[in-house]
């Protein structure tokens, strides 16, 4: 293995071990020495840098560590971590985790490099001894008194130096181009070193990180799903009081069902300033046909086949046989007799969206009864029916789909239909019932959202009077849905009690209607003393509130509320429980998405 030497003490021992032979003068070998070291020594400053830049990065890679630590440690505080902020460090983690096996693959192959370069010098060692011994013989027979003395005349004496000139100029060259690659080589060695070093303390760290975000993402989502048992488990009976506030809003499921009488309380006063009301986009159900969406569709040109086609997923359309079915009392008829008498859509809508009802009400009458074997209802929890021939385009829609249904897979569909969806479409297993594979979330605009305005501009169904409502009111205020800032404290507060102890669950119901669970209900003050008892710092009042909310699938995610205690953030479907349930009368929050509105 070829030999070097680092050191100027080191270098001047290695030139003249190479050119000290008796034979040559005292004079010439000094020359020698000096010409050959200087030339020899100056490749460890004439070396082109190389840059590593992976040793700051590595670096910088520890310090995110450290700081991912601290937030960490911050989330292990919190009672229970809001699940996007344990994402957001798996988040980082994986990001560093993903970075240091990349630097770590490139290491590798400059380790690989390295080795091929210090094979490649092994290779030169001959070419390097013997150009070293050439230059020695050719100073040495290079005297100007010997060329001088051999030489012929005096041009013979030109070309005799020229050509020893040149010869050791190449002999130089070959010798400083080895010099330089292992000078090279040795610097890109330490330098690997130090960041094989560095990558392995990180690596160290990071197993530990991983280790520990693990524990406290599973000990968080422990929390909540033990909070989530809790919540549907203790409360069961709270649930049927949210169960039957919800039921007093006699909202309807089909245009059929009953009168909107969705309203817009932004233009009522409730005779307080600085008050809260929670509107919801839309109204249940949200799955299937949105009637009002249809009829936003027609009025847009599109036809009764391609607004289907919309809401419902991989439905092919066929014909079927004018069978007879058995209607809740009215006996049996033909299934076209039938479908005369159904009112779930304004006769003076535009003809293809009766004729997309049409096709689902007929579809849905087939599949409900099994092809007639079953009796069908006349209300909203069927389809509704009042008998005889409504008339006018109802009927022209009626008779030019005659028999056309919608299937999936050779099999007529339920085809489920909502008087509004507030902008976007749900699947069965989103809103609880069991899986239908036709039926399929839709953004149901006509344009990409990313604002609520979007949104008002742009969804299909933006005429309806429950296209954008607060739900619920009570008999002060104006009859209206706004709460004041302490009543929205009070929810905060129920909320957070909770979360620290749910042993106490039965008595946060609403203070103004009877205890579901016969205990007593809570009031503000006593829920304010209860959480201050248990270590906590109760909201007096609240001054704003904010949602985050996903525009591409329709949910508002979390809700940002701030007042004299602070800031709090709860995601949207535990804040929604806990508001449901202690929010008086009956205020509800009716769906997945939904806003906040002040005064």
């Amino acid at each position: 293995m070829l030999e070097y030497y680092s050191s100027p003490d080191a270098q001047k021992d290695f030139c003249a071990s190479q050119l000290t032979p008796a034979i040559i003068s005292i004079f010439m070998k000094r020359i020698l020495i000096i010409i050959f070291c200087i030339l020899f020594a100056g490749v460890l400053f004439a070396v082109t840098p190389i840059t590593f830049v992976y040793s700051d990065e590595i670096d910088d890679l520890s310090k995110q560590i450290t700081q991912l630590q601290k937030a960490m440690d911050d989330s292990k505080k919190a009672t229970a971590p809001l699940e996007s902020q344990l994402s957001s460090l798996q988040a980082q983690l994986t990001g560093i985790e993903q970075r240091v096996s990349f630097i770590e693959t490139d290491l590798a192959k400059k380790k690989e490099s390295i080795a091929k370069g210090y094979d490649k010098l092994t290779d030169q060692k001959a070419e390097f001894n013997a150009a070293v011994r050439n230059h020695y013989m050719k100073n040495y027979l290079a005297s100007p008194l010997i060329v001088f003395i051999s030489a012929r005349d005096a041009s013979d004496v030109t070309r005799l130096l020229f050509y020893q000139q040149k010869s050791a100029e190449a002999d130089q060259q070959v010798i400083t181009s080895i010099a330089l690659t292992l000078t090279g080589l040795e610097a890109r060695q330490k330098r690997l070193k130090e960041e094989e070093e560095k990558l392995a303390v990180v690596k160290e760290k990071l197993a530990g990180e991983r280790t520990q975000v693990a524990t406290v993402v599973k000990g968080a989502k422990d929390y909540q799903s033990k909070l989530s048992r809790e919540i549907a488990e203790v409360s069961v009976k709270q649930q049927q009081l949210i169960a039957q506030k919800q039921a007093s809003l006699n909202l309807p499921t089909s245009l059929g069902g009953g009168t909107m009488m969705c309203t817009d309380d932004r233009k009522i006063d409730p005779g307080f300033g600085g008050g809260f009301a929670f509107y919801t986009f839309g109204i249940p159900h949200r799955v299937g046909l949105n009637q009002y969406g249809a009829f936003g569709r027609a009025k847009a040109g599109q036809n009764y086949q391609d607004i289907l086609k919309v809401y419902f997923d991989g439905i092919s359309f066929e014909k079927k046989d004018n069978i007879r079915i058995k209607v809740q009392g009215f006996g049996e008829m033909n299934l076209e007799d039938y479908m005369l008498g159904i009112y779930e859509m304004p006769g003076s809508w535009p003809i293809d969206a009766l004729k997309a009802q049409a096709v689902a009400a007929r579809s849905y009458a087939l599949s409900y009864t099994n092809n007639g074997a079953k009796e069908i209802c006349t209300t909203q929890s069927c389809q509704v029916y009042k008998g005889g021939n409504k008339g006018g385009d109802w009927e022209k829609a009626v008779r030019e789909t005659a028999g056309e249904v919608l299937t999936r897979d050779g099999q007529v569909i339920t085809a489920w239909y909502a008087s509004t969806s507030g902008g976007y479409t749900f699947t069965t297993s989103d809103v609880g019932w069991s899986a239908r594979s036709y039926t399929k979330r839709v953004r149901d605009t006509n344009g990409d959202i990313s604002t609520f305005q979007d949104l008002f501009d742009k969804a299909y169904d933006r005429d309806s009077p429950c296209f954008y409502a607060a739900q619920g009111a009570r008999a002060e205020y104006n009859k209206s849905a706004w709460l004041k800032p302490e009543e929205v404290a009070d929810i905060v507060n129920v909320l957070l009690l909770a979360k620290q102890d749910s042993s106490i669950q039965k008595h946060l119901s609403q203070v103004d209607k009877p205890n579901p669970d016969g205990a007593e209900t809570w009031n503000h003050d006593t829920v304010k003393q209860e959480f201050k008892n248990r270590g906590g710092n109760p909201y007096n009042s609240i001054s704003s509130v904010s949602v985050s909310w996903d525009s591409q699938a329709g949910r508002t995610t979390s809700i940002n509320l701030s007042g004299d205690k602070g800031s709090q953030s709860f995601s949207a479907n535990e804040f929604t429980s806990y508001f449901n349930l202690r929010a008086p009368s009956n205020i509800q929050i009716v769906g997945p998405l939904f806003n906040v509105e002040k005064r």
